[in-house]
Parts: structure tokens; sequence; C-alpha cells
């Protein structure tokens, strides 16, 4: 080996902003060579009052056929009234326009975990490391119509996916 790497480690409770940037486009830059990252694309949807003011969301990516919901949010004072539901109806609707068949997630525990059981989700991996009894799922829903060897929705039951040819 020709030339040697003299190096320090030094740790932080808090990302320091300019080494964070650096491994940000570091493993960006590792990821555009590795993958068509280029072709992941945004997905979003709000819910508005009357008066245009924000009272949820859904945000997320697609990429071919896959799908990913980041981030569902009501407020507080409008939930219970179907508004989730819509978003999520709307969301999938706007990312199959784009081609999109298979949709995940992740959730905590003390999230929704049932509430995308509900729309059809199934949770494909239960992560139960974290602190408190809490446990972390990544749920996972087809909508191409393909038979799925995953349980029936609504069970709390670890699905095996086949794979997309």
């Amino acid at each position: 080996m020709s030339g040697s790497c003299h190096f320090a480690i030094d740790a932080h409770d808090e990302y320091p902003a300019t080494a964070a940037a650096s491994v940000d486009t570091g493993i960006g830059a590792f990821n555009d060579i590795a993958a068509p990252l280029h072709e992941v694309a945004p997905v979003a949807c709000f819910a508005r009052r009357n008066d245009g003011t924000v009272i949820g969301g859904a945000i997320g990516r697609r990429w071919g056929k896959c799908c990913e919901v980041q981030q569902l949010w009501v407020d507080e004072s409008h939930r219970r009234q179907g508004i989730g539901v819509a978003l999520m109806r709307a969301f999938e609707s706007r990312a199959r326009e784009h081609g999109c068949e298979d949709f995940f997630l992740e959730t905590f525990s003390f999230q929704a975990p049932d509430f995308y059981r509900a729309l059809g989700y199934v949770t494909v991996h239960k992560n139960d490391l974290f602190p408190h009894g809490i446990v972390k799922h990544l749920m996972f829903k087809r909508t191409s119509g393909a038979a799925d060897a995953a349980p029936e929705a609504g069970s709390d039951q670890v699905a095996t996916l086949p794979r997309t040819k």
C-alpha cells in the first residue's frame, strides 16, 4: 500500500453542521454511482381548511414501482374525522398515477400501525429493540392486485413478501 492515512476520530452528542454535510455529500456521491437515485421523486398530499391552513399531510417519495410514505400527520383537533384515510388514499392514488404498485412505511407502536393495517398494510418486519417496549414496524402494501403471501389486513402477524418480477 502506498501512503498511509493518519486520522483522528472525534465523537459528538450533536451533529457538527460542516462535518454532517461532508458525510451527506459523500454518501450521496457513492449512492449516485451505485443506483439511479436521480429517478427518486417526491409525492405529497395536504389537507387544508377553507382558509388554506394545512391541517394534515402525507409526504413521501417514489422510485419505479415503489413508493415510501415517510410522514403522515393530521392536526390533533382534526383527528378521527377521516382526514388521515383521505390523505393516504390521495397519496396512494397520486403515486399510482406514476406507476407505483408497492407501498411501504415505518411506524412506531405508539403511532399508527393499527391505522395502516386497516388500510391494507401488513407488517413485514418488527424491530423490538427500542426502550419502553416500543416496536418499530416496517409495513408494506401491494396495490397491483397480485396475490401476496401476506397475513390478512388487520393482522399483527409478520408477513413474508414474494419478489416482484
